[in-house]
Parts: C-alpha cells; sequence; structure tokens
C-alpha cells in the first residue's frame, strides 16, 4: 500500500517557515547584497497566526507611498474621491511631478497604479490638517506622528516620505486586518473602494492578490536624501476560499540601488510567499 505523503496540518507552518527561510537566504545571498534592515510577516487574518516571520519586524521606517492605503481610505470616507475613475485630477504648483507616469491628469486608479505623489498631497491639503491628523490618530497609524520636520504644512504634504510618521511591518499588518475586518473608522465604501484599488493581476497559486509598493531613502542629519541608503515596502493581502493571509516585506540597503526598492520588495515577497502558500494547501 502506497504511503501518504501528505503532511499534517500542525506541521505545515513549520514546513512553511523552513521554506522561506531558504527562499530569503537565495534573495539575499544570491542576487544582491545583505539587506541593512528587513522584515518580512505573513499572518492569517482570522486567527491572527504567524505564519512565517523573518528579520526584525517591530522596528519602524518611513511607510513611503504605502501610505497611499490610509490616504486612500480617508479620501474615500470623506468623499473626496468618488471611484476608480472619479475625480480626474491636476497637480498644483510646488509638488512633486519629476516622473513621466506623474504627468497630466489622473484618476484615484491610475494613482495607485503609478504611486503619483502629487496626487496624494492634493487630497491631503485638501483633507486639512485637523481632519488628516485626526484620521491618522483614528487609525492608529504607527507612531500617529504628522508633524513633519519643517511645520504643519510640511506634515500635511510629506510626513509619510521619510520624514516624522514611522510604522513597522508588524504594525503595517495589524492596521490592514483591521481595515479588512471593518474596525477602522471609515465607511464600508472606503474600505470596498480602497481594496479595488490595490486588486493586482498576479494570482499566485490561484490567491488573489492585493498590495502596494513604497520606495524612499533615508535622510542625513540635515535633512537631505542619502540615496546611498535606499528602503523599499510592499505590503497587503492575498485571499482564496474564504480565507485572507495579510502580508508586509520591508528591506534596506546600505549602498545605491539600481532600482526603486519597492519594486524589489514586491519580488521577494512574491518569491517567498510561494512556498508558504504551498503549505496552506497541505
Amino acid at each position: 500500500m502506497r504511503r501518504s505523503t501528505r503532511v499534517p496540518g500542525r506541521l505545515a507552518p513549520w514546513l512553511a517557515g523552513i521554506a522561506l527561510g531558504l527562499v530569503l537566504a537565495g534573495l539575499i545571498g544570491g542576487v544582491r547584497p545583505a539587506a541593512a534592515a528587513e522584515c518580512l510577516l505573513v499572518t492569517d487574518a482570522q486567527t491572527r497566526t504567524v505564519v512565517a516571520q523573518s528579520g526584525a519586524c517591530m522596528a519602524r521606517h518611513s511607510p513611503f507611498s504605502t501610505f497611499k492605503i490610509a490616504i486612500s481610505l480617508m479620501a474615500f470616507d470623506a468623499g473626496l474621491l468618488e471611484s476608480a475613475a472619479l475625480p480626474v485630477l491636476e497637480t498644483e504648483p510646488g509638488l512633486a511631478d519629476w516622473n513621466a507616469a506623474w504627468r497630466g491628469p489622473q484618476t484615484p486608479q491610475s494613482w495607485m497604479t503609478h504611486s503619483v505623489a502629487w496626487f496624494s498631497q492634493v487630497l491631503t491639503r485638501r483633507l486639512g490638517p485637523e481632519r488628516f491628523a485626526a484620521y491618522v490618530k483614528d487609525f492608529r497609524y504607527g507612531n500617529e506622528n504628522v508633524g513633519g520636520v519643517k511645520g504643519a504644512e510640511d506634515g500635511l504634504i510629506s510626513a509619510w516620505l521619510g520624514s516624522s510618521l514611522v510604522i513597522s511591518p508588524r504594525e503595517q499588518v495589524d492596521f490592514l486586518r483591521r481595515m479588512l475586518g471593518g474596525d477602522l473608522p471609515v465607511s464600508r465604501q472606503a474600505v470596498d473602494q480602497t481594496r479595488a484599488l490595490l486588486k493586482a493581476q498576479e494570482t499566485p497559486l490561484g490567491w488573489s492578490l492585493f498590495g502596494k509598493t513604497g520606495a524612499g531613502y533615508a535622510r542625513r542629519p540635515d535633512g537631505t536624501l542619502d540615496k546611498s541608503r535606499p528602503m523599499g515596502w510592499f505590503v497587503g493581502w492575498v485571499e482564496k476560499d474564504g480565507r485572507t493571509l495579510i502580508f508586509a516585506r520591508f528591506t534596506a540597503l546600505d549602498i545605491p540601488s539600481a532600482e526603486p526598492l519597492g519594486q524589489v520588495a514586491r519580488r521577494q515577497l512574491l518569491a517567498a510567499l510561494a512556498p508558504v502558500l504551498s503549505a496552506q494547501a497541505r
């Protein structure tokens, strides 16, 4: 009689952890230099069980463009955004438009897809400093500090861009869990519309993928950007058959990177997630 190769459910997380370690070791040792700081965290949204973890996941870092998830929730809840297609916004004087993909009119979907910095800043300006700060506090988002480094106006348009607002990977996962569970003080429509903006085309092992990258640089003591110290995020979740796994990947280097580390973090997450998802099916 043929012996079964089915892995007992209690061993699946253990085996997933081993596979995750091997994948990350390959990513770190064989493809790029060792990271200055990193974390990969995957949790089950329903049980809050840690499915896989590697690195320092309690350390806080600037969220960069992953904060667009929070801004989207605020803007839909406040009525500043209507749908994936409306409103169509134009940039305002003094806001960043150096990226070719950011130029010209933008919709909420193109804002999220192309990570348009000025679109975020238009929305936070329209929220105003008091309402913006109140949302961040009510979300319990990281250290909740939107003061910026130069005063209120600076914080209103750049607190999340290597400035005063910082969040850990574990806090990112907790924020997304509360969002998906309806435990944030925003409308259900704001959550559903934000989910729609985050939907990706990939379906790893048949799971639906939702997520947002973020990338930037550490700052020197004088406040200028240090492009030799890049950082990157990919945060989000996957869904299949009523199950939801929430993830956060953070990585930082002490040498320049040829591409934004958000895209690097995204690839690393998808590679490391494969053995984790395979273990869930056993």
